[in-house]
Parts: structure tokens; C-alpha cells; sequence
């Protein structure tokens, strides 16, 4: 029972994956866990292709077998149409790790999915719920209040530590002025459904294509309930040059493409439009006294490399661990943080360093491959074309802060600390 005014462990605002897994993990670990969602699952959210640096974390909720039976289209890699004209080529997730498949989702299903699982494991969960303001001691943040739907007074939920997964609507990003939008990426994102398109053979059913254009380019995501989700991305300079509509841009981009009109042809539009702007940032600090960001809260990649599930997912399962660590020893929390945010930071920069050099559409597929190796493995101890799957899978580039869960958390800190030393 949530009473008026309650204490728990951990306060995550936001019932997406990331907020979802990080509260289903910490309740997994015997926490007591309050996730405050300010929707009605299910929802509608855009992102449905996931790569398989999700499948640990969802793995660790034990959630495999259930996304199976759930029907989803299995992804086994992607196709591209991408730098100079070589016709299409692709990757396997199974060149670069143990996992042969991630999914192509309705992200409805999928986030209600988590959700359901974050409250099987014991996390409370409140939808409909709107938090109002951080509850401060001094400088640190030591709660919330929110006010449910039909609700006429807020209520207190007090915590030990607050987790911000509240997307894109930054709620402590905002108050502290976190949000830094990166000015190259400054893009324009229009897309819709489409229903008898055509579709690959095989295991390249599921396949993401990526197909780019003189001044953009398109997604093609197969999803299991026949649709297709298609939508073309632009810099919003380029679209403002157009002297065209989003809907007029998008059907003239669509018609002079190559892979993806072949792919559409004989398809007719199953929904209506739907766009979304200047969504590439990062915050410039992802914790502070009491609190910590993850996902969309924290940052959120250039859609190119379908990162931004995967990446709310690592970053839920490396915050959960983080967490865990901190309630088992308070006077570890500063540093903890700051390895998580360390962690996770390296990650998204070797990411957003190689989708700037990605955006180069001069370079032909073996120089794609090259920086991904460099970035990787710069020994050269694989084949760059094993790095460049490597990379677009998301399984490499985070450190592993927790290795032993034997080690105490201090430990752990003198380790770090040691190693910096």
C-alpha cells in the first residue's frame, strides 16, 4: 500500500525502458521502488528497432522467452545503401556477438512489456501520476511530489536516490539547465506506416535499411503486424531550403529513391504523418547529490544507429548496479556516480564520434568499417568488418563497472580510485 506521504528506497520518474528496467532490476534486488509514469500505458513512442546491446539487460529481467512469444520480428542485422554507389550492403549481429537476433517492436507493446515485468519483480508503479517538484535537503534531493490523475492533493514519495527516466521531457535537466544540443545533428525526423510493402527473404525479413539521400536519409523497420515504419530525416536547414511541406519533401524523397521505393512500391499509407526536431543532446552532467539520470534523460544519439533503446537499456542495467552498491554503502555514493556517469559517457561519445564520421556519405563501406576499428579495437586484432558490427550492435563500449559481486562496494571505490592513480 503507497500511502499520502511514503518512504522508499529509490524514486524513478518515468515508465519507459529505461525507467522500467532500472526500477524492475533495483526491486529484483530487494529495494523498495516507487516509478512514477505521467502516461497511460500502453502509448504510443517512436523507436522500434532494437539492437542487441539490450539483450543483457533484458536477459537480467528475464524477459527473452516473453518477447519471443510475443511475436515480434526478429532482427538479425541491417542492410544499408549508404557512402559511395555500391549497392546495398549489410551486417549480422551474429558476426560480432553472442547474440544472433534483437527485435523490431511496437513500442507500445514493448514499453508495457517492461513495465509489466518492473511490477512482477515488486516496484510500485503509478500511471497517470505527474511529478510536481524535487523535495530538497540542502542541495540534495531526498524526494518528490506528484499528483495523480483526478487527484485533487500532491502527494510525498521521500527516497534515498531519485532516477530521472523522464525522456525527453528532461525534468531535471530542465530546472539545472542541462540539455546541449548538438549543433551538427540539428535534424528534422518525418515518417508514417506503410502496409504491403515488400520484404527481404530469410533471416534479412527483419532487416532495418537504411538507404540515404542527397541531402537525408530514410529508415525502413519491418514490423510484425505487416506494417512498415519509413521515415526520412533531413537537417532542418535543408528542410527549411526545400520551400516544401514535411509531407511534400518526404513523398518527393520517397519517389526518387532507390531501395526503399522498390521496397514500398504497390504499398499504400496505413497512418498519418508524425515528425519530431533537434533531438540530439547530451546533458551536461547525468547525476548530482541524491540523483541520476538514464535514457532519454541523459542523452539521446542521432537516430542513425538505432541506439536509443539500447542505450537506455545498458545505461539502466550499469545505474541499477550503481544503485544497488550505493544502498549497500551510503558513503560510496559520490563516486559511485561518477563511474556510472564516466561509463556511460565514454559510451556515448564513441558512439557520437562515429556517427559524425557515418554522415560522411563520400566514404565507400570499407572506410565505415575502418573507423569502427579504430574506435574498437585498435590493435587490429579483428576484422574490421566484425568492428563495424560490433559497433552497430551496441555491445561493446561500455566498461563493466561491477565485475564480482562479491567486491564491497568501498572496495570497488579504492579500485577505481587506484586505477586513476
Amino acid at each position: 500500500m503507497i500511502n499520502s506521504t511514503d518512504d522508499f528506497d529509490v524514486v524513478v520518474i518515468g515508465g519507459g525502458p529505461g525507467g522500467s528496467a532500472t526500477a524492475g532490476l533495483l526491486a529484483q534486488r530487494g529495494h523498495r521502488v516507487l516509478v512514477l509514469e505521467k502516461e497511460k500505458f500502453p502509448r504510443y513512442h517512436i523507436g522500434e528497432s532494437l539492437i542487441t546491446g539490450s539483450m543483457p539487460t533484458l536477459e537480467a529481467l528475464d524477459l527473452r522467452e516473453r518477447l519471443d512469444d510475443m511475436g515480434f520480428m526478429k532482427k538479425y542485422g541491417g542492410t544499408l545503401l549508404w557512402g559511395r554507389n555500391q549497392g546495398t550492403w549489410d551486417f549480422r549481429f551474429k558476426e560480432a556477438s553472442d547474440y544472433e537476433y534483437a527485435y523490431q517492436v511496437r513500442r507500445a507493446d514493448f514499453d508495457a512489456l517492461v513495465m509489466t515485468r518492473a511490477r512482477e519483480l515488486g516496484a510500485f508503479v503509478i500511471e497517470e501520476a505527474t511529478v510536481k517538484e524535487p523535495i530538497y535537503d540542502g542541495d540534495r534531493i531526498v524526494g518528490v511530489t506528484y499528483l495523480r490523475k483526478g487527484d485533487k492533493e500532491t502527494r510525498t514519495a521521500n527516497c534515498r536516490l531519485l532516477v530521472d527516466a523522464s525522456g525527453q521531457s528532461h525534468l531535471l535537466a530542465k530546472r539545472y539547465d542541462l540539455v546541449e544540443y548538438h549543433d551538427d545533428l540539428r535534424n528534422i525526423a518525418v515518417w508514417t506506416y506503410w502496409q504491403g510493402c515488400q520484404r527481404y527473404g530469410g533471416t534479412r525479413a527483419g532487416d532495418t535499411v537504411t538507404e540515404n539521400r542527397p541531402a537525408g536519409w530514410f529508415w525502413y523497420i519491418p514490423l510484425s503486424d505487416g506494417t512498415v515504419s519509413v521515415g526520412y530525416v533531413t537537417p532542418i536547414d535543408e528542410y527549411k531550403k526545400s520551400g516544401k511541406t514535411l509531407e511534400e519533401l518526404y513523398h518527393s524523397e520517397l519517389s526518387q529513391s532507390e531501395e526503399v521505393r522498390a521496397l514500398t512500391t504497390g504499398a499504400f499509407q496505413a497512418s498519418a504523418f508524425r515528425t519530431i526536431k533537434d533531438w540530439s543532446y547530451t546533458c551536461t552532467r547525468f547525476v548530482g547529490p541524491g540523483w541520476a539520470l538514464v535514457g532519454d534523460a541523459a542523452a539521446f544519439i542521432d537516430p542513425l544507429l538505432s541506439t536509443g533503446v539500447g542505450l537506455a537499456m545498458r545505461g539502466a542495467k550499469g545505474l541499477a548496479e550503481t544503485v544497488d552498491a550505493i544502498l549497500a554503502a551510503p558513503e560510496t555514493e559520490e563516486r559511485m556516480l561518477e563511474l556510472y556517469e564516466q561509463d556511460y559517457r565514454d559510451f556515448l561519445y564513441s558512439l557520437l564520434d562515429f556517427v559524425r564520421f557515418f554522415y560522411d556519405r563520400t566514404k565507400n563501406k570499407e572506410e565505415y568499417w575502418e573507423k569502427a576499428q579504430d574506435t574498437l579495437d585498435p590493435d587490429r586484432l579483428r576484422p574490421k568488418k566484425i568492428d563495424f558490427a560490433t559497433m552497430l550492435s551496441g555491445v561493446s563500449g561500455i566498461h563493466e563497472i561491477f565485475h564480482n559481486p562479491d567486491v564491497k562496494p568501498m572496495d570497488r571505490v579504492r579500485d577505481a580510485e587506484a586505477d586513476a592513480a
